[in-house]
């Protein structure tokens, strides 16, 4: 049921930031961001930042869109009932414009001041959150959030391509880490929440399969999470605190994992609440460390590698030329 006001109130801009799902485009920024910095080659400071601004902005857009496609069945749950459209401070028309004139001012920014494939692929992400994923897939199939996930895991090749100009196996192995992530991390969220997308007639997986099924497919997806998440460490992305990370979380984020399919507490969920919490964290320390090791200078882990055996071979070589020495000075004194 709507929670709409009964009394007329004045709009605000906080109604229309409220629209751009402002926590949901933090973590599209920090993505996107980490694509930029862990790029080879040099973008202007002024070229990089009107690239992330397009990056949110497309995001917030596509956030906007979302709840104005979904603003019936929006009121009908208790996560999303006091959106800004089930409360009657935005009219959904309102939201509509707002959204599509954002998203079609994000792309052509991207297009006119950066280069064409970033715009190329923000466009499509856009198109592929609020067509594929809110007007197809959301209402139709338990795996919306699998196929559809491939939006919210787009912005890292998006920040690479606004370096580079083209892709390569690094960014969309970046891609590849987030779209096996959104399963996980949603369908917890989905297992505490179950009620809410059965009234509103959403097929998320507990709804459709049931909650045994959805804390096995859980499971599964992150025992193929965890070690694609290590993998960047050793295609010359990731470096030794990348490793370090990857490793280290991905392991607790299994084991929340292994938690979540042997819950027996199905009213309250304590093991779901704690993977969803986990799964923030792992996403945000994979990125963080990207960054960090990019702007502190610290090579990937291969150069890394490659660094060291260079150094020993030239320690070796010493050590060598030192041994040749010292047998000449010995036959010299025999």
């Amino acid at each position: 049921m709507s929670l709409s006001l009964a009394y007329p109130r004045v709009t605000t801009v906080g109604d229309f930031l409220a629209l751009l799902k402002p926590r949901v485009m933090s973590l599209v920024i920090f993505t996107g961001l980490a694509g930029i910095v862990a790029a080879p080659g040099h973008l202007h400071p002024l070229t990089a930042f009107t690239a992330l601004l397009c990056i949110a902005v497309a995001a917030g857009a596509s956030g906007c869109l979302n709840m104005a496609y979904d603003s019936d069945i929006d009121g009908l749950m208790t996560r999303t009932a006091t959106r800004p459209i089930p409360m009657g401070y935005v009219a959904r028309e309102d939201a509509l414009a707002f959204g599509w004139t954002l998203s079609v001012a994000a792309v052509a920014t991207m297009g006119l001041f950066v280069n064409f494939l970033a715009a190329g692929l923000l466009a499509f992400t856009v198109f592929f959150y609020v067509v594929v994923y809110t007007l197809w897939l959301k209402r139709r199939t338990p795996q919306n959030i699998v196929i559809g996930g491939l939006s919210g895991a787009l912005p890292p090749a998006i920040g690479w391509a606004s370096v580079t100009g083209d892709l390569s196996l690094a960014p969309l192995l970046l891609v590849a880490i987030i779209f096996m992530w959104t399963p996980p991390h949603f369908w917890a969220l989905s297992l505490w929440r179950s009620q809410d997308y059965a009234r509103a007639g959403v097929p998320m997986l507990p709804v459709v399969s049931g909650k045994p099924h959805t804390r096995f497919q859980i499971l599964l997806y992150t025992l193929v999470l965890v070690p694609l998440g290590v993998l960047p460490a050793f295609l010359h992305i990731g470096g030794p605190l990348y490793l370090a990370a990857s490793s280290g979380i991905g392991l607790w984020f299994l084991w929340e994992a292994i938690g979540t399919y042997r819950e027996t507490n199905e009213a309250k969920e304590p093991a779901a609440h704690r993977l969803f919490g986990v799964s923030l964290v792992y996403l945000a320390a994979l990125f963080a460390t990207l960054i960090i090791e990019k702007l502190a200078g610290i090579p990937a882990l291969a150069l890394w590698s490659r660094g060291m055996m260079m150094r020993t071979a030239r320690v070796a070589n010493a050590i060598s030329h030192w041994g040749s020495r010292s047998s000449v000075w010995s036959y010299c004194f025999i």
